[in-house]
């Protein structure tokens, strides 16, 4: 048999806490995997500059987010500094069809809610800093100041305290290796037997 075959697509769920590279992961795999595309998440807060709906976010009104949760059109959603954060369902159940894969940027919250709603479908993938000294350092060479280090450190304790919900842990010490691992990672979950449609049942 030769020629590709096909297969269900993936969801690829990245968490870390704040300043250990998950900005930079994520944009070097979609950089590199063309069957790799961010979710868009839909959000009440209002467009900042430079934003299109559709594009970055779908905006929604607070009453129209409410209703997409009632009618089960989210797949997880979360209240973040008084504004709603979720992702839509029907895009991503769309893409899966396809045979692409959806990266995911969510917490562990998130990803323990897409595990429920697609269970079979969520490869997640935990972030981890080398040390936790190396977490501050990438905080203040952000230029956080004392204050919001000291917050972004307990936030980043209380996301580390739920790396074993994950299938995976990376730590990131060299960004060039931690891309290689998830990549690696993302393959080999491409080629489950679990994935291939054209396998009989």
């Amino acid at each position: 048999m030769t020629g590709p075959k096909p297969r269900r697509g993936l969801c690829l769920v990245l968490a870390a806490p704040s300043g250990a590279g998950k900005t930079s992961i994520s944009r070097a795999l979609l950089a590199a995997e063309p069957d790799l595309h961010l979710s868009i998440s839909v959000t009440t807060r209002a467009p900042r500059a430079g934003e299109q709906d559709g594009v970055h976010y779908f905006f929604r009104t607070r009453p129209a987010f409410d209703a997409m949760i009632e009618a089960g059109e989210l797949l997880e959603w979360a209240d973040v500094f008084g504004q709603r954060y979720g992702t839509p369902r029907a895009p991503v159940a769309a893409a899966l069809a396809r045979g692409e894969d959806v990266l995911f940027d969510i917490d562990w919250q998130g990803h323990r809610q897409l595990r429920a709603a697609l269970p079979g479908d969520v490869v997640g993938v935990f972030i981890m800093p080398p040390r936790r000294e190396d977490l501050v350092a990438r905080l203040r060479a952000r230029g956080d100041d004392r204050d919001e280090i000291a917050r972004r450190m307990a936030e980043a304790e209380a996301e580390i305290a739920h790396a074993g919900e994950f299938d995976y842990c990376v730590v990131n010490e060299v960004l060039a290796d931690a891309v290689a691992t998830v990549r690696a990672i993302l393959q080999a979950a491409r080629a489950a037997t679990a994935r291939q449609l054209w396998l009989a049942p």
